[in-house]
């Protein structure tokens, strides 16, 4: 039996032998026992279609640019605040867009009138404030749909690439099976990504309409996957290219997609994108409940083939007009994507933002730590090197930092940094809790407190744009007799002293990473002498194999 399929017959048994109030106290009370994961991708599709999320007003002057500003400022505001770290935009509506781009005209949703200009760039002003915030921009391009035959964005199309587009309905569709078809999204695709400082490409409905009169060939989709990736990566290797494949890739061994699926009804082959390195990302749109949900979504990350797959978790199902789910539906799927390893993408802002049901509550709750975006390893796997210095100003007012000296061994433009603060010293970088600043774009950084408040510690890293991060350059090191909880392990750069360790133990020297660099039995002098120079946790294990800190200590020679 494949591991697919056990893991698939266990939820079988698990759903039908046990009554559901069970089911969710099992995995509620294993999220309490989890710690909240360092790395996780937690998005959300901000659409701009009809202006559905964003924006709610028009822009004919400056007061319309500053209300849609201002609008947008402040949801990103809130998103922040439950530590969402990818906002997906829709950057290309339907054959039209909402940035100023030499080959397809104005959306209608800026400035209230299809191919006029709103007056600002909205894409350059939704990155420049993702990022001021640590969040990533992908911009959602939505490929093969666009729109009805005689709206405005067809009509343009059309004009100069009649042959391109088919008309099912009254709808009007690029022809997958075209070669100018692909090359045409490459070159959306590459102008967004040559000209905006973005961190995704994210497509979406690249496949077949499910009404397309004729057999589906996944060839001519992965050709026009093939197109984008080509050029997207040959401008900047660091953009992810992402899809929202529907949520059910194909039919299980032992669970039907009733017919509605990914692979075998529209040609979507997103599965095998990840394995030939198509994509970076996958969102499958899995706004569905119960074994609709959970057998598809282990067989999405059991394929994953080390790259990142985020659940889109349909949010919007929770109001009235809708499914109108119990909150506890999403609740469940929340803790059942972490468990398994996956991010969480929420469709969509709105209902979000308007708590419907009480779900910005309880992600505020669930996500109550932030988390940095997993690095693109496959990709770029070199780390950049750390700052060399870490300046720490305590005034009554606020803790001000500044450093220098990291340094990037990629090919990216800039590096970012992590920012870390603990009451402890040395700050644990390896705990989500102590994550200050996520992907902060300056080196420095002032933190206002008041006196009253106890004293921090802090740490900072470098990330590339890959999303590799440094070693820690922590702060000096507090005074003896100071203020900080410390528990510093003495040595002169060439022996440590362990002190007491439990019987039959072996010890554990870790970076603040957690990776282990040295095992040995345990003894009450351990040589040190060629480890470099830096921090490092010592940690012992039991026989019952449980592991315990002995403390930490810094090599200086």
């Amino acid at each position: 039996m494949k591991i697919r399929d056990y893991k698939l017959e266990i939820i079988c048994i698990f759903a039908t032998k046990m009554k559901r109030f069970i089911l969710f106290s099992f995995l509620f009370a294993t999220l309490l026992a989890t710690a909240q994961p360092k790395h996780e991708v937690r998005a959300v599709w901000l659409t701009t279609i009809g202006g559905i999320d964003w924006p709610s007003s028009y822009a004919h002057d400056g007061m319309g640019i500053k209300a849609q500003q201002q609008q947008l400022t402040t949801m990103l505001d809130r998103l922040k605040a439950l530590n969402v770290n990818t906002v997906l935009l829709q950057t290309r509506v339907r054959a039209t867009t909402i940035y100023p781009s030499d080959i397809e005209p104005w959306d209608g949703c800026l400035s209230g009138r299809p191919g006029r200009s709103p007056g600002y760039d909205a894409l350059q002003f939704a990155i420049d404030e993702c990022h001021r915030r640590g969040m990533e921009l992908h911009a959602w391009v939505v490929t093969i749909p666009v729109g009805k035959w005689n709206a405005y964005g067809c009509q343009q199309l059309r004009r100069r690439y009649g042959s391109l587009i088919r008309k099912i309905g009254d709808e009007g569709y690029m022809n997958p099976e075209s070669p100018a078809t692909a090359d045409y999204l490459a070159n959306i695709c590459a102008e967004i990504t040559h000209r905006y400082d973005i961190d995704g490409i994210h497509l979406d409905y690249i496949r077949y309409p499910e009404t397309w009169r004729g057999a589906k060939n996944p060839y001519y989709i992965t050709n026009i996957v093939r197109a984008v990736h080509s050029k997207v990566k040959l401008y900047k290797p660091w953009v992810k290219l992402s899809c929202s494949p529907i949520g059910k890739y194909d039919d299980l061994s032992r669970y039907r997609s009733n017919g509605w699926n990914a692979r075998s009804r529209v040609a979507q082959d997103a599965q095998g994108w990840l394995r030939d390195g198509l994509m970076d990302q996958l969102y499958p749109m899995m706004y569905f409940s119960g074994n609709n949900f959970y057998p598809f979504a282990i067989d999405w990350q059991e394929c994953a083939y080390g790259r990142q797959v985020i659940s889109g978790l349909g949010i919007y199902m929770l109001h009235p007009r809708e499914r109108n789910w119990p909150l506890n539906e999403v609740q469940r799927q929340l803790n059942f994507v972490r468990q398994i390893g996956m991010g969480h993408c929420y469709f969509r802002a709105k209902f979000l933002l308007d708590n419907v049901k009480g779900i910005y509550d309880y992600i505020a709750w669930h996500d109550r730590h932030p988390a940095l975006i997993p690095p693109m390893t496959w990709a770029q796997s070199i780390v950049p090197d750390g700052p060399v210095s870490l300046q720490v100003e305590h005034t009554p007012h606020g803790d001000r930092l500044s450093w220098n000296g990291a340094k990037d061994r990629s090919d990216g433009p800039y590096l970012l940094y992590n920012v870390y603060a603990s009451e402890h010293y040395p700050v644990d970088v390896s705990k989500s809790e102590n994550l200050l600043a996520t992907r902060h774009l300056w080196s420095h950084l002032t933190i206002r407190r008041t006196a009253d408040k106890p004293a921090l510690h802090y740490a900072v890293t470098a990330l590339d744009r890959y999303g590799n991060e440094s070693s820690a350059r922590q702060e000096a090191a507090p005074q003896e007799g100071g203020n900080a909880a410390t528990n510093l392990i003495p040595n002169d750069g060439r022996t440590l002293k362990t002190g007491r360790t439990p019987d039959g133990s072996r010890l554990l020297i870790c970076t603040l990473q957690g990776t282990t660099v040295r095992t040995m039995e345990s003894r009450p002098l351990i040589d040190i002498s060629t480890l470099p120079e830096g921090i490092y946790e010592l940690k012992a294990t039991g026989r019952k194999r449980t592991t315990r800190r002995q403390g930490f200590f810094i090599v200086k020679r």
